[in-house]
């Protein structure tokens, strides 16, 4: 009886302790909502852009060339550095050409002694024909030697020049103020001249340089579409030309589109002229080419950071009246100022979206949205 006592009493006092628990548990304060920042999406008027991606080339490239045979005596620059228009580069072995200017002009000396004693005779034959000192035949021939004089001189003239042209091949100057390459042959080197012309060194004119890069057929239809309904101007020319490690873009404008559409590729190629007044921007640089598409009087934006990806494509997570997070597939467009994305479809102005804590929030769950702003 005493054993029966005792368990009775301590199923009393556990049943006590169950219910009393129990009654803790209910009073207990309801599970806090996280704080969720949500934003309504802005709709203002925007200029959309579209880049490209493109490559410099300088405003003039060419190629100095040996245009003579020689040995190579001097060269007056350092590779890569600047040099000015008419400024003395190389000076191949100029003393067989200087042999054949006074070789040259010793031949023009004798054949205008030549033609000097031809033109002093006919005269005389003509004058003896007069009185019929000489026969006609005489004097056809003494005119035909001076037209033949005359020919030699105008011959020798020739060779002249051109023995002093390639006396001037031998000293070979700057086209144009740009940056040259490196040299191909070192001082003391023989230098051949071919059919194909050898190259010495490339000078590059880059105070201005163009950025070439293309775009698709159908973009380029949309973008004349879009220009369209708006009234051009000068400055829709312009564009933005960034390299990867330079901050400050450069501008430029547009000054040639191919009149062709490639077939192969299905694009078109424009050229931007680009002052390059630094040389910061080389022959042969990638670069980013950013141009106007469009106009939107009424594009609704949203974050680009608010904006997540999954296997369907982008998302947003739209929060209702009553505080419930869904899930939201969204069409976007254009990023805008480097911070907003324009929306098509998906979200209304007049909802709320998640702008941070995206980790954090799931499809279904009830939040407490905290608003950011209201446009």
């Amino acid at each position: 009886m005493a054993f029966r006592k005792i368990l009775w009493i301590f199923l009393v006092a556990a049943s006590g302790i169950g219910v009393g628990a129990c009654r803790k548990q209910q009073t207990a304060a309801p599970e806090e909502k996280m704080r969720v920042s949500v934003a309504y999406p802005q709709e203002r008027a925007v200029t959309l852009y579209k880049e490209y991606p493109g490559y410099i080339s300088s405003w003039n490239t060419v190629d100095i060339v040996a245009r003579v045979s020689g040995y190579l005596q001097q060269s007056f620059f350092n590779s890569g550095a600047l040099v000015k228009k008419g400024q003395l580069l190389f000076i191949i072995e100029p003393t067989l050409y200087e042999d054949a200017v006074e070789q040259a002009e010793a031949g023009v000396r004798n054949a205008q002694a030549t033609l000097d004693y031809a033109r002093n005779n006919y005269t005389r034959m003509k004058q003896a024909r007069s009185s019929n000192a000489v026969s006609e035949i005489d004097l056809i021939q003494s005119r035909s030697n001076m037209q033949a004089a005359e020919a030699s001189v105008a011959q020798a003239k020739a060779q002249l020049n051109t023995a002093k042209t390639n006396l001037g091949y031998c000293y070979i100057r700057s086209p144009y103020t740009g940056h040259i390459g490196l040299s191909a042959y070192a001082v003391g080197a023989y230098v051949p001249a071919s059919a194909s012309s050898t190259k010495l060194a490339t000078v590059y004119q880059d105070s201005a340089v163009y950025a070439y890069f293309t775009i698709e057929d159908a973009q380029y239809l949309k973008i004349v579409e879009n220009l369209r309904h708006k009234p051009t101007h000068d400055e829709d020319r312009l564009v933005e030309v960034f390299a990867k490690e330079i901050s400050e873009p450069y501008i430029g404008r547009v000054d040639y589109l191919s009149p062709n559409i490639d077939l192969s590729t299905g694009t078109l190629t424009l050229r931007a002229a680009i002052d390059n007044p630094r040389g910061e921007l080389k022959n042969g640089l990638y670069v980013v080419v950013r141009i106007k598409s469009g106009y939107d009087e009424r594009a609704t934006l949203v974050s680009n950071a608010a904006i997540g990806t999954d296997q369907l494509g982008k998302y947003l997570y739209v929060v209702g009246d009553d505080g419930k997070v869904s899930y939201r597939h969204i069409e976007t467009g254009d990023v805008v100022d480097d911070t907003l994305c324009t929306v098509t479809g998906g979200i209304a102005p007049t909802e709320r979206y998640v702008t941070r804590a995206l980790l954090k929030v799931r499809d279904g769950m009830t939040v407490e949205p905290v608003l950011q702003n209201r446009n």
